[in-house]
């Protein structure tokens, strides 16, 4: 064969693998997920939700062209998991993607479908201006449908899209309950947590009933920030429930910080003795951290009141998590006081702590003076990894297995008209989760904190951010030498060969 034949045979071959790979790749999609999280690999969760889809979905992504890098990789990253999605439920998902500002028609239909436009920034020329663009989503079912007004760069997009898909296709919610009737925030009070529950839960306020049990169509009930006692024959009747298995949430104030006085002081609500009984002890003291929150300090000076932010140790800023369900992903829950928790309970019950405080804290006993001009000093802050909230779990009451979560602060997801803030995002992530993880219905717990995780270089230690410099420099050069070194050794070995007197 000549060497034009073999030519010809050589890229006759290279056609045939490209098109042989070509139609393999398009009966058969692989991809690998080397992202630390599995970003972008579906949950069970959600493949199971996929599976039992009886009726389609269809999923109209609103996006906007010419989007900055930064943003445009959400666009990119839903494309991406909406064929996921469109793979795994075997066409019971379908989307389509519009631009809103292609035409005014379809921006009207955005807008009309509950899709709002943002302004972004982007860089033009040096210059910097500001953009209108559409990044949300409609989910629909027939005619039912769930919007996604936003898709944040970097946010729970899996959660989002998922959860739309539950709502939707779920047939009977679980209930929840919040029990009411001893001072405890109405549901508008703690309204992010109720707007992220009711997407999968019936959330209901219930009140506990002298004469008959708690209903057994709720199989998890929580209690936050009681304010007044609670009387024994209501314990009784959360011992009956637990009894046959139910799940509780209990996020109360063992101390309370007044600062029009400035003092803080012991409180007591019934549960403590009810909680040692069970092997549960809070201690009637404020933590204190280096980790905290800010208060606003207002002096004057001159005829000017001025207002200073200052750090308030009373305020612990929790970051330290354990490996649990509850609190995976969350990276900072704000606490308004609170107080450590501690086990000493047989072995009928296994106590799981889930939320600690930093390397350097404390305790102070109640009561005490507010000083917010104090100096504090290394000193104060002795101890470390104090427990701000656990998982109890075992016969709690009776012979059946039950759990119960304690959080030893009331309101860190309390805000609705009353206090009129805005909750940090993990402060809602925690309850949410914690209701999640006790009613185990929906599977979808792991998603809510799921999300792509910013790691800038100037935050990698300077060793490692030094290999990566490197590696990414000289792995190119040294795979470019290496395959040179070994086309010269098979060269040299082919001409070694044909100097041989029996090479014919």
């Amino acid at each position: 064969m000549g060497k034009t034949g073999k030519i010809s045979t050589t890229i006759g071959l290279v056609a045939l693998i490209v098109v042989t790979v070509n139609i393999l790749a398009h009966i058969y999609s692989f991809r690998l997920d080397l992202t630390e999280n599995k970003e972008y690999t579906l949950s069970r969760a959600t493949r199971n939700i996929l599976k039992n889809l009886e009726r389609p979905v269809t999923i109209t992504a609103y996006f906007s062209k010419d989007l900055p890098p930064h943003v445009i990789n959400v666009s990119t990253g839903l494309k991406d998991m909406l064929v996921e999605y469109n793979n795994r439920s075997k066409g019971m998902v379908v989307y389509r993607f519009v631009n809103p500002n292609e035409k005014e028609d379809l921006e009207q239909e955005a807008i009309k479908n509950g899709i709002q436009p943002v302004m972004i920034n982007v860089r033009e020329k040096d210059q910097v201006k500001q953009q209108k663009a559409y990044m949300g989503a409609v989910v629909s079912m027939g005619d039912q449908k769930e919007v996604i007004p936003f898709f944040q760069p970097g946010a729970a997009m899996e959660y989002a899209l998922s959860s739309a898909i539950k709502k939707l296709s779920v047939t009977e919610k679980p209930s929840v309950a919040f029990i009411q009737g001893h001072g405890e925030p109405a549901l508008n009070e703690i309204a992010q947590a109720y707007s992220e529950l009711s997407v999968l839960y019936n959330v209901e306020p219930y009140t506990i009933n002298d004469t008959t049990p708690i209903p057994s169509k709720y199989k998890t009930v929580a209690i936050v920030r009681p304010k007044d006692t609670i009387p024994a024959k209501d314990l009784a009747k959360l011992d009956e429930f637990l009894g046959r298995g139910g799940h509780l949430l209990l996020a109360f104030d063992r101390v309370e910080g007044d600062f029009s006085v400035p003092m803080g002081k012991p409180v007591s609500h019934g549960l403590e003795e009810w909680l040692q009984s069970k092997g549960i002890a809070v201690s009637e003291s404020f933590i204190i951290d280096t980790k905290c929150g800010y208060v606003t300090l207002q002096q004057q000076q001159g005829n000017f009141i001025m207002s200073t932010q200052i750090q308030f140790p009373y305020l612990p800023v929790i970051s330290k998590f354990a490996d649990s369900p509850v609190t995976k992903g969350l990276e900072s829950v704000s606490l308004q006081f609170a107080s450590p928790i501690n086990f000493a309970g047989d072995s009928t019950k296994r106590f799981t702590p889930i939320a600690f405080s930093s390397e350097r804290s404390g305790t102070i006993r109640a009561p005490l003076y507010f000083d917010v001009q104090r100096q504090w000093t290394q000193a104060d802050f002795p101890v470390s990894n104090l427990v701000v909230a656990g998982i109890l779990e075992g016969k709690l009451a009776g012979n059946a297995d039950s759990k119960m979560i304690i959080i030893s602060d009331g309101d860190f997801a309390v805000n609705g008209p009353q206090r009129g803030i805005q909750l940090p995002e993990d402060n809602v992530s925690l309850l949410v989760n914690a209701i999640d993880w006790l009613s185990d219905e929906t599977g979808l717990i792991d998603l809510r904190t799921k999300e792509v995780t910013s790691r800038p270089l100037r935050e990698i230690p300077d060793g490692r951010r030094a290999f990566l410099k490197w590696f990414n420099f000289l792995s190119p050069v040294i795979i470019i030498l290496a395959y040179g070194l070994v086309r010269w050794q098979m060269n040299r070995n082919k001409r070694i060969k044909r100097m041989e007197v029996s090479y014919e």
